[in-house]
C-alpha cells in the first residue's frame, strides 16, 4: 500500500496514500509573485514550485488549513476545478462559496470527514491550530491542522498529521492523546513574523512540538518560500539534532518520500 509525500513547495505538498490523493495548501504562483496576507501586508515568493511533480488530474481532494493568500493563491484558484472537494475550517468554507467553489466541507475542531474506495477508508479530522500570539489570533484567517487516517479492511494503516500554520501549544498534546501514535507529521515552520510578531513556528518552537507529538517521521514543510519567513530550516534541523530528535527528514522541491520510512 502506498503512503508518499510529494513536496511542490510552501505548505503544498500530494499526499498519496493507498487508493486516495490529497493535495495540501495548494499554491502554483511562481518566484515573484506576490501574495496578499490582509490588513494592507502582501509578501513576495522566492521560490518556484515544483509543478511538474503534480498531477491534478489523480487529486481527489484538497486539504487547505486555512485561506491565506500563500496556501490558496490565484494562480491555484484559476488551476482547480470548483467541483474539487476542499476540506477546510468553517470561516473558509463561507468565503470560498461566495467564490463559486461547489464541493467546501467545513470542519469544526474535532470533527471528520471520510471516504471509503474499495476495502480503504480514509478520515480527515479537524485539530487545532493557532496562528497568532494571545489576541492577536482573532484577528487572523482561522486555522486547523488535520490528522489523516488510512484504514483497510476496519484497520489503522496509517496517521499522518499535518499542523497547518499553528504556533506551539501544549494543548496539542491532545492530539496523540486521541489517536495514539503519528506515524508522520507534515510540521509548518518559517517562523513567519508580520510587525514583528511570530506568526508561524520557528525551530524551537517547531523542535518543541516535535518532542510533544513524537512521530516515527517528521518532515518540515512551508520554511523558505516567501519574504516574512525569518527561521530557516537548517536552524530547525540543527537543534534537532542538538537535542537528539530522529525521525526528521527534509524533502527537496519535486521529491517524494516514503511515509513509511522510519
Amino acid at each position: 500500500m502506498q503512503a508518499t509525500v510529494t513536496f511542490i513547495g510552501n505548505a503544498t505538498t500530494v499526499l498519496r496514500l493507498g487508493e486516495f490523493t490529497l493535495l495540501t495548501d495548494p499554491a502554483f504562483g511562481p518566484a515573484g509573485s506576490r501574495v496578499y496576507l490582509g490588513y494592507g501586508a502582501w509578501t513576495r515568493r522566492l521560490a518556484d514550485p515544483a509543478l511538474p511533480a503534480l498531477d491534478l488530474a489523480q487529486v481527489d481532494a484538497v486539504l487547505l488549513s486555512h485561506l491565506h493568500g500563500d496556501h490558496f493563491d490565484r494562480a491555484a484558484r484559476r488551476r482547480l476545478a470548483h467541483s474539487l472537494p476542499i476540506i477546510t475550517t468553517p470561516q473558509a468554507q463561507r468565503r470560498l462559496r461566495r467564490r463559486h467553489f461547489e464541493a467546501v466541507h467545513g470542519l469544526p475542531t474535532w470533527e471528520c470527514h471520510e471516504w471509503t474506495r474499495d476495502r480503504q477508508r480514509l478520515r480527515v479530522t479537524a485539530v487545532p491550530g493557532r496562528h497568532g500570539p494571545g489576541p492577536v489570533d482573532a484577528l487572523l484567517p482561522d486555522v486547523m491542522g488535520s490528522v489523516v487516517e488510512l484504514e483497510q479492511d476496519g484497520q489503522r494503516e496509517l496517521t499522518v498529521y499535518i499542523t497547518g500554520d499553528t504556533l506551539y501549544d501544549t494543548n496539542l498534546a491532545e492530539i496523540p492523546r486521541r489517536f495514539g501514535e503519528i506515524d508522520a507529521m507534515l510540521i509548518h515552520l518559517g517562523g513567519t513574523r508580520l510587525l514583528g510578531l511570530l506568526l508561524t513556528m520557528d525551530d524551537r518552537q517547531g523542535t518543541d512540538l516535535t518532542h510533544l507529538i513524537r512521530p516515527r517521521l517528521t518532515v518540515p514543510v512551508h520554511f523558505d518560500d516567501y519574504r516574512v519567513m525569518k527561521s530557516p530550516l537548517s536552524d530547525f534541523l540543527a537543534r534537532a539534532r542538538q537535542q537528539g530528535l530522529t525521525g526528521v527528514q527534509p524533502i527537496a522541491r519535486g521529491d517524494t518520500l516514503d511515509l513509511r520510512s522510519p
